[in-house]
Protein backbone atom coordinates (compact mmCIF):
# COMPACT_ATOMS: atom_id res chain seq x y z
CA UNK A 1 0.00 0.00 0.00
CA UNK A 2 1.23 3.17 -1.10
CA UNK A 3 2.33 5.49 1.35
CA UNK A 4 0.84 9.31 1.83
CA UNK A 5 2.36 12.51 2.11
CA UNK A 6 -0.32 14.37 4.29
CA UNK A 7 -2.03 13.66 7.41
CA UNK A 8 -4.64 15.38 9.02
CA UNK A 9 -6.56 14.71 12.66
CA UNK A 10 -9.87 15.58 13.39
CA UNK A 11 -11.81 16.16 17.14
CA UNK A 12 -15.70 15.52 16.97
CA UNK A 13 -17.40 18.37 18.82
CA UNK A 14 -21.15 16.73 18.37
CA UNK A 15 -20.06 13.30 20.20
CA UNK A 16 -16.77 11.89 21.60
CA UNK A 17 -14.93 11.18 18.50
CA UNK A 18 -12.02 11.74 16.08
CA UNK A 19 -11.18 11.15 12.42
CA UNK A 20 -7.60 11.09 10.88
CA UNK A 21 -7.09 11.04 7.24
CA UNK A 22 -3.98 10.12 5.17
CA UNK A 23 -3.91 11.47 1.89
CA UNK A 24 -2.02 12.66 -1.64
CA UNK A 25 -3.99 15.58 -3.20
CA UNK A 26 -1.38 16.30 -6.27
CA UNK A 27 -3.31 15.04 -8.76
CA UNK A 28 -7.17 14.68 -7.64
CA UNK A 29 -7.33 12.94 -4.35
CA UNK A 30 -6.16 9.70 -2.75
CA UNK A 31 -7.17 8.83 1.16
CA UNK A 32 -7.75 6.67 3.27
CA UNK A 33 -8.82 7.16 6.95
CA UNK A 34 -10.33 6.49 9.76
CA UNK A 35 -13.10 8.03 11.99
CA UNK A 36 -14.22 6.98 15.46
CA UNK A 37 -17.62 7.89 17.28
CA UNK A 38 -19.72 6.70 20.29
CA UNK A 39 -22.96 7.50 18.96
CA UNK A 40 -25.34 6.38 18.17
CA UNK A 41 -23.23 3.17 19.12
CA UNK A 42 -19.47 2.71 19.79
CA UNK A 43 -18.36 1.93 16.17
CA UNK A 44 -14.90 2.36 13.90
CA UNK A 45 -14.97 3.42 10.37
CA UNK A 46 -12.45 3.40 7.89
CA UNK A 47 -12.98 4.57 4.37
CA UNK A 48 -10.34 4.91 1.16
CA UNK A 49 -11.37 7.78 -1.48
CA UNK A 50 -10.11 8.56 -4.80
CA UNK A 51 -11.19 11.25 -7.12
CA UNK A 52 -10.37 12.25 -10.73
CA UNK A 53 -7.91 14.98 -11.18
CA UNK A 54 -10.86 17.94 -11.06
CA UNK A 55 -11.86 16.18 -7.77
CA UNK A 56 -14.85 14.72 -8.90
CA UNK A 57 -15.31 11.63 -6.81
CA UNK A 58 -14.52 7.75 -8.69
CA UNK A 59 -14.62 5.20 -6.08
CA UNK A 60 -15.10 5.06 -2.42
CA UNK A 61 -15.13 2.22 -0.21
CA UNK A 62 -16.13 2.68 3.81
CA UNK A 63 -16.12 -0.40 6.47
CA UNK A 64 -17.83 0.46 9.49
CA UNK A 65 -17.52 -1.90 12.39
CA UNK A 66 -18.66 -2.47 16.46
CA UNK A 67 -19.91 -4.93 18.64
CA UNK A 68 -20.87 -7.99 16.84
CA UNK A 69 -21.45 -6.14 13.38
CA UNK A 70 -19.94 -5.16 10.75
CA UNK A 71 -20.85 -3.37 7.61
CA UNK A 72 -18.88 -2.52 3.98
CA UNK A 73 -20.12 -0.64 1.04
CA UNK A 74 -18.08 0.28 -2.15
CA UNK A 75 -19.55 3.32 -4.71
CA UNK A 76 -17.36 3.48 -8.14
CA UNK A 77 -18.65 5.88 -10.69
CA UNK A 78 -17.82 5.17 -14.07
CA UNK A 79 -19.76 6.58 -17.37
CA UNK A 80 -21.85 8.81 -15.42
CA UNK A 81 -23.30 5.89 -13.32
CA UNK A 82 -22.84 4.36 -10.01
CA UNK A 83 -22.10 0.72 -8.94
CA UNK A 84 -22.67 -0.06 -4.95
CA UNK A 85 -22.29 -2.95 -3.68
CA UNK A 86 -21.97 -3.78 -0.24
CA UNK A 87 -20.73 -6.80 2.89
CA UNK A 88 -22.57 -7.10 6.32
CA UNK A 89 -22.13 -9.49 9.31
CA UNK A 90 -23.41 -9.72 12.61
CA UNK A 91 -26.46 -7.81 13.34
CA UNK A 92 -25.92 -3.84 13.60
CA UNK A 93 -29.86 -3.25 13.88
CA UNK A 94 -30.00 -5.61 17.55
CA UNK A 95 -27.54 -2.95 19.16
CA UNK A 96 -28.54 -0.12 17.78
CA UNK A 97 -32.17 -1.06 19.30
CA UNK A 98 -30.64 -2.18 22.94
CA UNK A 99 -28.84 1.37 22.97
CA UNK A 100 -32.88 3.02 22.59
CA UNK A 101 -31.88 3.86 18.66
CA UNK A 102 -34.18 2.59 16.21
CA UNK A 103 -32.70 0.20 13.14
CA UNK A 104 -30.91 1.14 10.83
CA UNK A 105 -32.06 0.78 6.98
CA UNK A 106 -30.40 -1.60 4.99
CA UNK A 107 -26.43 -1.07 3.84
CA UNK A 108 -26.32 0.42 0.46
CA UNK A 109 -28.98 1.27 -1.93
CA UNK A 110 -31.69 -0.75 -3.95
CA UNK A 111 -31.61 2.18 -7.15
CA UNK A 112 -28.10 3.06 -7.89
CA UNK A 113 -29.74 5.06 -10.59
CA UNK A 114 -31.02 7.31 -7.85
CA UNK A 115 -27.20 8.25 -7.51
CA UNK A 116 -27.23 9.54 -11.01
CA UNK A 117 -26.79 13.37 -10.67
CA UNK A 118 -24.36 12.58 -7.68
CA UNK A 119 -20.28 13.79 -8.70
CA UNK A 120 -19.74 14.27 -4.71
CA UNK A 121 -19.67 11.15 -2.33
CA UNK A 122 -20.40 12.54 1.90
CA UNK A 123 -19.25 10.63 4.68
CA UNK A 124 -21.87 11.45 7.67
CA UNK A 125 -19.69 12.65 10.44
CA UNK A 126 -16.06 13.12 8.30
CA UNK A 127 -14.81 16.61 7.91
CA UNK A 128 -12.70 14.96 5.15
CA UNK A 129 -15.30 14.68 2.33
CA UNK A 130 -16.45 18.36 2.32
CA UNK A 131 -12.90 19.20 1.04
CA UNK A 132 -14.07 17.30 -2.74
CA UNK A 133 -17.54 20.11 -3.38
CA UNK A 134 -14.99 22.64 -2.06
CA UNK A 135 -12.43 21.81 -4.44
CA UNK A 136 -14.23 20.68 -7.21
CA UNK A 137 -15.93 24.27 -7.06
CA UNK A 138 -12.80 26.48 -6.18
CA UNK A 139 -14.34 28.05 -3.23
CA UNK A 140 -11.60 27.90 -1.11
CA UNK A 141 -9.91 30.87 -1.77
CA UNK A 142 -12.24 33.05 -3.48
CA UNK A 143 -14.65 36.10 -2.50
CA UNK A 144 -18.01 35.81 -1.59
CA UNK A 145 -19.68 34.00 -4.63
CA UNK A 146 -23.26 32.57 -5.56
CA UNK A 147 -24.68 29.26 -3.72
CA UNK A 148 -23.73 26.32 -5.81
CA UNK A 149 -26.28 23.31 -5.53
CA UNK A 150 -25.24 19.92 -5.85
CA UNK A 151 -26.70 16.00 -5.08
CA UNK A 152 -24.26 13.87 -3.27
CA UNK A 153 -24.05 10.20 -2.73
CA UNK A 154 -24.41 10.41 1.17
CA UNK A 155 -23.63 7.37 2.86
CA UNK A 156 -24.63 7.34 6.33
CA UNK A 157 -22.98 5.95 9.67
CA UNK A 158 -22.88 3.48 10.98
CA UNK A 159 -25.49 1.84 9.06
CA UNK A 160 -24.02 2.60 5.52
CA UNK A 161 -26.88 3.03 3.82
CA UNK A 162 -26.38 5.35 0.49
CA UNK A 163 -28.65 8.20 -0.18
CA UNK A 164 -29.32 10.89 -2.60
CA UNK A 165 -29.28 14.50 -0.78
CA UNK A 166 -28.98 18.01 -2.05
CA UNK A 167 -26.40 20.18 -0.61
CA UNK A 168 -25.42 23.67 -1.20
CA UNK A 169 -22.09 25.42 -1.17
CA UNK A 170 -21.12 29.03 -1.30
CA UNK A 171 -17.60 30.94 -0.78
CA UNK A 172 -18.44 33.58 1.48
CA UNK A 173 -14.88 35.12 1.42
CA UNK A 174 -11.29 33.03 1.74
CA UNK A 175 -11.54 30.60 4.16
CA UNK A 176 -15.12 30.37 4.69
CA UNK A 177 -17.68 28.17 3.39
CA UNK A 178 -21.48 28.35 3.80
CA UNK A 179 -22.67 24.46 3.76
CA UNK A 180 -26.68 24.24 3.70
CA UNK A 181 -28.80 20.81 3.58
CA UNK A 182 -32.23 21.29 4.02
CA UNK A 183 -32.57 23.53 7.46
CA UNK A 184 -29.18 22.97 8.37
CA UNK A 185 -26.49 25.67 7.77
CA UNK A 186 -22.90 26.09 8.97
CA UNK A 187 -20.26 28.41 7.78
CA UNK A 188 -16.69 26.09 7.56
CA UNK A 189 -13.49 27.52 8.12
CA UNK A 190 -11.14 26.02 5.56
CA UNK A 191 -7.70 26.27 4.76
CA UNK A 192 -5.93 27.15 1.70
CA UNK A 193 -6.43 23.53 0.03
CA UNK A 194 -9.91 23.65 0.80
CA UNK A 195 -9.94 21.29 4.23
CA UNK A 196 -12.09 22.26 7.35
CA UNK A 197 -10.41 24.10 10.21
CA UNK A 198 -13.62 24.57 12.00
CA UNK A 199 -16.69 22.98 11.51
CA UNK A 200 -19.63 24.79 14.07
CA UNK A 201 -21.42 21.36 15.86
CA UNK A 202 -19.28 18.68 14.47
CA UNK A 203 -15.51 18.58 14.45
CA UNK A 204 -12.52 21.03 15.10
CA UNK A 205 -9.19 20.04 13.37
CA UNK A 206 -6.06 19.20 15.84
CA UNK A 207 -2.39 20.15 14.59
CA UNK A 208 0.25 18.99 16.11
CA UNK A 209 2.55 21.23 18.57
Amino acid sequence: MATMPKSIFWSRTDTAGSEQALLDDRNGLSARGTLLAVDPVPFTARYQVATAADWSASRVEVEAEGTGWMRRVTLERAAGRWRVTTAEQGDLDAALVAAGHHRAGLPGTDDPDRLGDAIDVDLSGSPLFNALPVRRLGLAGTPADMPRRITVAWVLLPGLEVVPAEQIYTGIGPGRVRFASGTFTADIDVDADGYVVRYPGLAERIDPR
